[in-house]
Formats: C-alpha cells, structure tokens, sequence
C-alpha cells in the first residue's frame, strides 16, 4: 500500500540534498532562458560545477512562444552547429536562415542541460548578489512565492565563483551592481535590429564586474545595444561564449 508520508519524505530529502549540494558552485546562472541553458551545458561538459536558478515555475525564456505566438524560431548560419550539438531538428528557409520547432528546441535543451549535470532549481528568485573584496562571489536566493507575497522572510546564500547574469532584457542581476553604485549605469536595450542585435549580443557577453558574466538580451541591456526579436542564434553563441571565458579562468 503506498503511504502518502513516504512519497512527502522522498521528495524532501531529495530536493533538499540537492540544495545542499549546490550551494557551493563554480558557477551560478540566474535565469533559464536559451542563453543561460546553453551556458550551462558548456560548463557543465567542460567540468565546472554548475546550476541554474530561474524565479518562474517553467524554463525557457522567450522560446516557447517563437514569434507573437507561433511557435517557431529561426538560427541563422553562424549558430547552427549548436543545433546540431543538441540534436535539434530544423529546415533550411532560405540561405543562411533556419527554422526550429520552438518546442523541440526548449525541451532538447532543458533535456541535454539536466543530462550534463546541470541542476535546475525553478521557483526560486535571485533578489541581491554577494559582493566581498571587489567581486561578486555568490547570489542571494528566496522562494519567488515569498516575493510574490511580498513577505518579509531573510532569505539564504549560495557561493560560486563566477555568476551570469542570463535574465533577458531587465538584466536583472547586473541591476543589483547599479543600485549599490558599483557601476555607473545600464543603459537598456536599444529598438529592434535582427542584424546588430545578433552581432552585438555576442560582442557584448562579458565579465562587466569581476565575477559577474551578461549573456543574451542581459548583456545587450548593458550595453544599450539592440534587440532581436525571434532570432536565436546569438543566444546560443553568447551562452557559448560566456561558458568557454569562465572555463578558461577556473
């Protein structure tokens, strides 16, 4: 006979050894979305301790929905050998353009990154950095419920070497730096501009303060540069980009 006590008990302690786990990490991403995936799975393969945090309850980002709804996204030639790194199907539209089934891409994604050795814990919301001597060395983590709920409830910490900065156009974690006047400004992200905005978002994926990594529209916010709409390829290059300059230095 199943007993409901034991079902509870298997998913505490699992969950919680998973947490304790993962709070001492060589890297700490915040933000599940192509660009913070794709970091992980680098990471990950090359031997970093890695884990991801996302505040929502799925993972993602901005893929599911492709383009207003339709759920397809396009890579162009630059980045389809990412695709093909993750086993991800797609057609060739025309030279240089390719179409993904959104779906697919997301969940291939998310599959390989937790297949890696990557955890991911959703739900739970990064609300300030830890900074010592100069450099971010660790995140600040609460239930996202509690910030929904607005309670007031200390929240816990969680070491790491590097973070990345992987929460979209808000470049939410960065925003941190900037409240607290370690850097001077974020300017945003400019108007939409396929073509730059592919470009500079892997231009622009740096350490912008010792410790702390921008990827995908995260780092485009920084750097006033534009956005691109329902073209991915640029995520993929930036999480690749940010995984290989971390490894290069743990």
């Amino acid at each position: 006979m199943l007993r409901d006590v034991i079902i509870s008990r298997a998913i505490i302690e699992s969950y919680f050894k998973d947490l304790l786990n993962n709070l001492e990490l060589d890297v700490a991403i915040v933000g599940a979305g192509p660009s913070g995936m794709v970091a992980a799975y680098y990471l990950a393969k090359g031997g970093a301790k890695v884990a991801i945090f996302e505040k929502k309850l799925s993972i993602g980002g901005g893929i599911w929905g492709g383009a207003m709804g339709f759920n397809k996204i396009v890579v162009q030639e630059e980045a389809k050998e990412i695709l093909d790194e993750f086993g991800i199907r797609y057609e060739k539209f025309e030279e240089g353009y390719y179409v993904a089934d959104a779906i697919e891409v997301a969940t291939t994604i998310a599959s390989k990154v937790v297949k890696a050795g990557v955890k991911i814990f959703n739900m739970i919301e990064v609300e300030d950095l830890v900074v010592k001597n100069n450099r971010v060395s660790g995140i600040v983590i609460n239930w996202t419920p509690i910030h929904m709920t607005g309670l007031h409830v200390d929240p816990l910490t969680v070491e790491a070497k590097y973070v990345i900065d992987s929460t979209g156009h808000g470049a939410q974690i960065t925003q941190f730096l900037l409240k607290r006047g370690l850097i001077e400004r974020i300017p945003g992200e400019g108007p939409m501009w396929a073509d730059q905005g592919e470009k500079l978002t892997v231009e622009n994926t740096r350490e912008v303060y010792p410790g702390l990594y921008v990827t995908g529209m995260a780092a485009n916010a920084v750097s006033g540069a534009p956005r691109m709409g329902p073209i991915f390829g640029g995520m993929f290059l930036s999480g690749r980009k940010a995984a290989q300059e971390i490894l290069s230095k743990l």
